[in-house]
């Protein structure tokens, strides 16, 4: 029989959709006869629980970021009489408000439950501690550290980016047979060796002159213009590259920027091609956000770090630092000084690479999808 397979995520900024295509990719293409649904979970509930849950992240990211930065602590402390009342009263809400996502769980047949982020685990969790389901759930998280949030028992794997993150769920609680390091599923593209030098042929990019990407995710947020003009104010001759994602305000916006004559630059907006833009760059420009992150290593391609979200993403920036595998930027005042530093220091920059290759997981979607396929009922094999 051929087995059911839900993948669920959560649209809290991109990574956790993109993680969850990565999955959905190669399950498809491991076990091409298996049923397999990938569902935004936030897109089974109202609209107001939708914009409180989703869109006040985006909203905190650009206006409030060190808000966010305090509740992600917050959030991850212990307390001393167990499970805190602010948890029990959050998991009422999310099951009040995602009563359709228990109906799709409760009257449909699933062999095995693959999350991409902690809400649908957390309901999943709660419907197997009351014995009102039965399927197998495992969990793949989507930063360099893990979280308490990500911890939801019953769940019979846990997946994480690295060896802290593992280290971290324990601390938890979570049995250490129970968790797998295998870093942050990202596309399959990523696991497919390309030379640069026919990549940037493909994209008319001259194979001499340093290519900088400047990335701003998903739904191109951020200083993106600040950056933009500190990255063209470089001294050096460079080929500058801007993914402005969905959002057409920011490229036309860019579009008026005027470009130095030394300089070369487009921008380009949301591209399934990706993993070759980061192939064929020197330098790529971004905040650490955990997708973006494992898809830069996998292509070979040193960060410059700028902008962390404070919480996840500057836990992210810290295992990038403590690798030796990235440079980080405070300020956008001092972007301009670091890009030309490190491009003027090809030594430097060739140990950065060397660190680079040393943590990159490009395969990490395959090594998930290959041990949770083992938590499938025998009747589903």
């Amino acid at each position: 029989m051929s087995p059911r397979i839900l993948i669920l995520s959560a649209s809290v900024g991109a990574g956790h959709l993109r993680a969850a295509e990565a999955v959905e990719l190669v399950l498809r293409e491991t076990v091409p006869d298996a049923h397999v649904e990938n569902l935004d979970v936030l897109q089974l509930t109202n609209a107001l629980f939708r914009r409180l849950y989703g869109k006040s992240y985006l909203d905190l990211v650009n206006n409030a970021p060190h808000l966010l930065g305090y509740f992600y602590d917050a959030l991850d402390r212990p307390s001393k009489s167990g499970k805190k009342r602010g948890d029990r009263f959050r998991l009422a809400m999310e099951k009040l408000n995602l009563r359709k996502l228990t109906r799709l769980l409760q009257h449909n047949p699933w062999d095995l439950v693959i999350n991409t982020h902690f809400l649908p685990a957390e309901i999943i969790a709660s419907l197997r501690r009351d014995r009102r389901l039965k399927v197998p759930q495992v969990t793949a998280t989507t930063d360099f550290e893990t979280h308490r949030l990500w911890v939801n028992q019953p769940c019979d794997h846990y997946f994480t980016a690295t060896e802290e993150g593992k280290e971290y769920l324990r601390h938890w609680g979570v049995p250490e047979k129970d968790i797998t390091r295998t870093g942050i599923p990202i596309h399959p593209a990523f696991s497919k060796p390309k030379e640069r030098r026919t990549l940037r042929e493909k994209f008319n990019l001259d194979q001499e002159r340093p290519v900088v990407l400047q990335l701003a995710g998903g739904f191109g947020v951020g200083p993106i213009e600040s950056i933009y003009r500190a990255l063209l104010a470089v001294p050096l001759p460079l080929q500058v590259v801007v993914g402005a994602g969905h959002n057409d305000k920011v490229k036309a916006e860019l579009a008026r920027v005027p470009v130095p004559p030394q300089h070369d630059a487009r921008v380009i907006g949301y591209t399934t091609e990706m993993d070759e833009w980061m192939r064929a760059a020197d330098l790529v420009v971004s905040k650490p956000g955990g997708l973006t992150t494992s898809e830069a290593l996998a292509a070979g391609t040193v960060m410059v770090v700028i902008n962390p979200i404070p919480g996840q993403e500057t836990r992210n920036s810290d295992f990038l630092l403590e690798s030796g595998a990235a440079v980080k930027v405070n300020a956008v005042g001092l972007l301009t000084y670091k890009v030309t530093s490190l491009l003027r220091d090809p030594e430097r920059l060739g140990r950065l690479r060397a660190c680079v290759a040393r943590i990159a997981r490009p395969r990490a979607a395959y090594d998930v999808v290959s041990k949770s396929l083992e938590f499938l009922p025998a009747a589903a094999h």
